[in-house]
């Protein structure tokens, strides 16, 4: 009689084989899910901070020095004039090491008596490509001379 030993070796190996299989894709999902999980994180507390600075502008009429002064942000020019906060990993505004950019950046409506401004925010850190976590515009309206024209 024959010793059933190597075939039921052999069983334990497949069985062994298919749970190590099964532990590395949940493994891979746990990962994945992380990832996710931080990703909206940072996009949460990127609208928490857009949204602020959006209703700072509005309450301003888009005055970029009273907006720049409760946002705690800098002004910086170029091709337009705007604002921009540095945060850091934790949210918290950067004196040195910044992760997060949050810019403000006052456009033309077209309108009169509509002010417009343009808000986004950025993750330095992030690919080119997953850099930007939002951006959208915000407006409010502004005194109109009815004395002119």
């Amino acid at each position: 009689m024959k010793s059933k030993a190597p075939l039921l070796m052999m069983e334990q190996m497949v069985m062994l084989l298919v749970f190590a299989l099964a532990a590395a894709l949940c493994l891979q999902a746990f990962v994945k899910s992380d990832e996710l999980s931080q990703r909206s994180q940072r996009r949460d507390e990127a609208v928490t901070a857009a949204q602020s600075a959006a209703e700072i502008v509005r309450h301003c009429q888009g005055d970029l020095d009273r907006s720049a002064a409760l946002l705690g942000a800098e002004r910086h020019g170029g091709d337009s004039d705007g604002l921009l906060v540095a945060y850091d990993q934790d949210w918290n505004i950067a004196q040195g090491t910044m992760r997060y950019h949050l810019g403000v950046v006052l456009e033309d409506s077209g309108v009169d008596g509509l002010g417009k401004a343009q808000i986004w925010v950025r993750d330095e850190s992030a690919e080119e490509s997953e850099a930007e976590l939002l951006r959208f515009d915000v407006m409010w309206q502004e005194e109109v001379d009815s004395r002119a024209g």
